[in-house]
């Protein structure tokens, strides 16, 4: 647990020249007072610039430096880790940082970068949005944690539960890990190097190899092989020229028959035109007794005998139609006979090129291995020597292979832990071990202030609220007052879970005008209930306009005020 003793300022923002120490530890509870532009937030200022080199409001560095005496500002502040002491030192004009355990100045030939590292990594353990979420709440600049980004959220979480090691662990994996890619790709190419090396010695003894008498008699045997072979091709060859000839015999005349077919099939089209216009003919002589032109009676035989000739016609035409119908099927089967006969033998023909290639083929292979045999006969070449040069490219290869199987095992081991440090990995178990524990506690501290809503924050820290009638609200929805309460719910829930992990626990509670906000005077009275219940261990700073109606609520209260333009702070306790 982190327990602030003091705080000293001078030539800080409105202070002067002279030391503006404030004790941190005397009192449970400390109001501090004083009218707009006095300094009653100086210390919020003061404290984050000292341990952070940032203030706590949106204030750069340069407006840090008084504006009077324009040079000299310096911050110290004191505190306790277990039996260690720390007194943490910064200034500007000239620029200082210093950082003292048990009265010793820590190394000092580190960077400022790497000191500030120090501090937060190693001894406050926690950074500068998670110092504001569990220590201070403020009512301008702060920005409340329902107010964070998902990254940021997690940011603080991971520092309450102290489970940001886990993020460093994950960082100096990530550098090894590289380093082992480095290692392994070197690898990759010092293996493929000698790879090739002893592929080429293999190679060059085996044709070394090859003079050898075995060698012609296999090449003999290949050779005996490929004639055997091209005689069965011939063969095959034979028979598919054989069958190619029958096809080409056998076949008729496709594009007679496909003339003839097109024949028939315009010769049924015109049959069929003509018994249209019979058909409409005859419908005429079968609806009108008069012409529709001339206004002529038809005369009864006319009509009969018309009607008469028109059917004759049409059941001569039909009979030529069915006729044409057979006509059409006995040639379109016969098309489609020479086209799949036409079809069978692209397909022999195919065959028999690739038949023809595979007999040149052989026939090429066995006047390259007649060379080879050739060759064979005429070279006499020194092979031990070449055996023995192997066996050394061999012995350097099996080294480098060995050596990268390793390397090939460690990065195997880095990316299995790799996994376990992710978000994903431990730190998601932890985190979803303590997200009820955090959900009792932010519904503990609502109901404590009458705001009676369910509050559910997931595993991704993003927020549920529900009401009695389990009607759902964001945090945006809810009026100033009540986000206040939501934001000191949250801040309180931290800081007990922080006291429960003893990671970021800590003595020091500052409330930036939270009492001048939103808060009616129910919502005050319960959370200065809850104040009074945070025990001995915890000093709480209240900074408010309302002195005159809080200071009989405290046991210390600060006022500051303007003298000659300088901030000054007394002790009214």
């Amino acid at each position: 647990m982190i327990l602030f003793e003091s705080i000293r300022w001078k030539n800080f923002l409105s202070t002067g020249d002279q030391w503006t120490e404030l004790d941190l530890q005397s009192h449970n509870s400390t109001l501090i007072v004083g009218e707009n532009g006095a300094g009653k937030s100086t210390l919020l200022d003061a404290l984050c610039f000292v341990l952070f080199n940032k203030p706590f409001r949106k204030i750069t560095k340069s407006q840090l430096v008084n504006s009077i005496n324009e040079k000299g500002t310096k911050v110290e502040v004191r505190f306790s880790i277990g039996k260690e002491e720390y007194r943490v030192f910064r200034g500007i004009k000239p620029n200082a940082f210093e950082v003292y355990k048990n009265n010793k100045l820590v190394d000092q030939d580190a960077a400022a970068k790497d000191t500030q590292k120090y501090l937060e990594q190693s001894v406050l353990k926690l950074n500068f949005k998670s110092f504001t979420q569990v220590v201070i709440l403020g009512s301008s600049t702060f920005v409340p944690f329902m107010q964070l980004s998902a990254p940021h959220r997690r940011e603080v979480i991971e520092d309450l539960l102290d489970i940001n090691i886990f993020s460093s662990m994950n960082s100096l994996l990530k550098d090894r890990i590289r380093d082992a890619q480095t290692q392994s790709r070197d690898c990759d190419h010092m293996l493929t190097m000698h790879s090739q090396r002893v592929s080429a010695q293999e190679k060059l003894l085996g044709q070394l190899r090859e003079v050898n008498q075995n060698r012609q008699e296999e090449k003999q045997k290949k050779y005996d092989d490929n004639l055997a072979t091209m005689q069965d091709v011939y063969k095959q060859k034979s028979n598919l020229a054989n069958e190619i000839s029958n096809i080409v015999s056998s076949m008729g005349d496709y594009e007679s028959a496909a003339k003839t077919l097109s024949t028939l099939r315009q010769g049924q089209s015109d049959k069929k035109s003509e018994l249209k216009l019979i058909s409409k003919e005859l419908k005429f002589y079968q609806e009108h007794d008069e012409c529709p032109t001339c206004q002529q009676f038809i005369d009864k035989d006319f009509k009969f005998a018309m009607v008469g000739n028109k059917t004759g016609k049409g059941k001569a035409l039909a009979e030529e139609i069915v006729q044409f119908n057979s006509d059409i099927k006995e040639a379109t089967s016969i098309v489609s006979a020479i086209s799949e006969q036409s079809m069978k033998l692209k397909e022999l023909n195919s065959d028999l090129s690739a038949i023809e290639r595979d007999y040149v083929r052989l026939e090429f292979e066995n006047l390259r291995i007649q060379d080879e045999i050739i060759k064979l006969q005429q070279s006499t070449p020194n092979i031990d020597q070449e055996e023995e040069h192997l066996f050394s490219l061999q012995k350097d290869y099996n080294i480098t292979k060995d050596d990268c199987a390793e390397v090939s095992r460690t990065l195997d081991e880095y990316q299995v832990v790799s996994n376990l440090l992710k978000d994903s990995g431990i730190k998601s178990q932890i985190i979803k071990k303590y997200v009820p524990i955090f959900n009792s506690l932010i519904n503990k501290y609502l109901q404590s202030m009458d705001f009676f809503v369910n509050f559910t924050l997931d595993e991704e820290f993003n927020e549920v609220i529900k009401s009695r009638f389990r009607d759902e609200f964001s945090y945006a929805s809810f009026s100033e007052g009540e986000k206040q309460k939501i934001d000191l719910a949250l801040l309180f829930t931290w800081r007990e879970v922080a006291r429960m992990k003893n990671s970021v626990a800590t003595n020091l509670l500052i409330l930036d005008e939270v009492f001048d906000s939103s808060l009616d005077t129910s919502g005050t009275n319960e959370l200065l209930q809850i104040l009074r219940s945070l025990g001995n261990n915890t000093n709480v700073f209240v900074i408010s306009h309302k002195g005159e109606i809080l200071v009989d609520k405290f046991l210390r209260t600060v006022k500051f005020e303007k003298i000659n333009d300088f901030s000054k702070m007394s002790d009214d306790s």
